[in-house]
């Protein structure tokens, strides 16, 4: 079982991993739940996972574990050991802090661990307002891991304060959008999804699919532009999931905001599919989500219904689309961004 490099780190520190009821943070591998379940036999152990993904395959594999999927750990037991995977932002990493400490025991250990371009070297920076030091405890794999002891300062943790909203305007539709830190253009549109709203379809109706929907941005448009479409949205992120729901009820929309690790969630068919899919997963450049979407949404596609996509004008999806759905006509090619168009017959 090939095991990520901040993973290696820590159970190289296998020491520092005995608690008596430990939580583990956004961990791709399966390899350190075995391991902490080695060292803890008691098993009272729990995982929180913002990734579906990560989500169901340690859930599956851990069935007696406590695994939790959501925009909000809670808890009713305090961990005097919290292990954490430094999330693709600081802003994230901030709002997981203030999250995690209130079920944090007295003097409870914070392990923290990443690779250092990802930007795990500000963890000691960041978390100061919530213990009482943090040390660098070893480095190697170009990663680093540090431990910090909580301060014991619990204050109440409010979801809703840390929203962020803007508006979007483009053809005379304004929408607005709320997104939690992490999630895609987190505060702002982003130059892609921008194109994209500005080159729409002419005509949108029936069932819609918004495919890695982030912060609702797509979905929330199409469902306000064009009245009468019946509106769905996916993430594999639980933050982002959030955030579309919340978009949603700014706007007074309704629509179905689901998680979904790729099409694994997904069934029926859609008379539209849009997307500005994802091409990173954490700070890494990872194509195999959206190739693997354009190469399984077939199916669920209506007979003459459309696939709309924007991505940057270097990643070569026309010839999967082609040989996968159906000839993509190319819409727009601007700013760095190409808009493909296809119909399935």
């Amino acid at each position: 079982m090939s095991l990520s490099n901040p993973t290696q780190l820590l159970l190289r520190n296998a020491d520092l991993l005995k608690a008596d009821a430990p939580l583990v943070v956004n961990c791709p591998d399966s390899g350190l739940i075995s391991e902490l379940v080695a060292i803890n036999a008691h098993q009272n152990i729990s995982c929180y996972n913002v990734n579906y993904a990560e989500h169901q395959a340690l859930s599956k594999k851990f069935s007696a574990l406590d695994c939790q999927f959501s925009a909000h750990y809670q808890s009713t037991q305090l961990h005097d050991l919290v292990i954490i995977y430094f999330p693709k932002s600081k802003k994230e990493f901030n709002f997981l802090l203030a999250m995690l400490t209130p079920i944090i025991s007295d003097n409870g250990i914070i392990l923290v661990v990443g690779e250092n371009k990802g930007g795990v070297k500000s963890a000691a920076k960041l978390s100061k307002e919530h213990v009482v030091r943090c040390d660098k405890v070893d480095s190697a794999r170009h990663c680093l891991l540090v431990e910090a002891i909580f301060n014991n300062q619990r204050r109440e943790f409010n979801l809703d304060s840390w929203f962020e909203q803007f508006s979007v305007e483009i053809a005379a539709t304004t929408i607005t959008v709320a997104s939690l830190p992490g999630v895609f253009s987190n505060g702002e549109l982003d130059k892609g999804t921008r194109l994209l709203l500005e080159n729409l379809p002419k005509s949108i109706n029936g069932k819609v699919l918004d495919f890695g929907c982030g912060a609702g941005v797509i979905g929330s448009y199409v469902k306000k532009r064009y009245q009468g479409t019946n509106i769905e949205m996916l993430d594999v992120n639980a933050l982002a999931i959030a955030s579309a729901k919340r978009t949603l009820t700014l706007n007074g929309l309704e629509g179905k905001v689901f998680a979904s690790d790729s099409l694994s969630n997904v069934s029926g068919q859609y008379n539209t599919v849009i997307s500005n899919p994802p091409f990173h997963q954490g700070i890494k450049t990872n194509y195999h989500a959206t190739e693997s979407f354009l190469k399984g949404i077939k199916g669920h596609i209506a007979k003459n219904g459309s696939l709309t996509i924007v991505a940057n004008n270097f990643l070569r999806y026309a010839p999967i689309i082609k040989a996968e759905i159906a000839e993509p006509q190319l819409l727009i090619n601007s700013q760095g961004f190409a808009i493909h168009h296809c119909q399935k017959q």
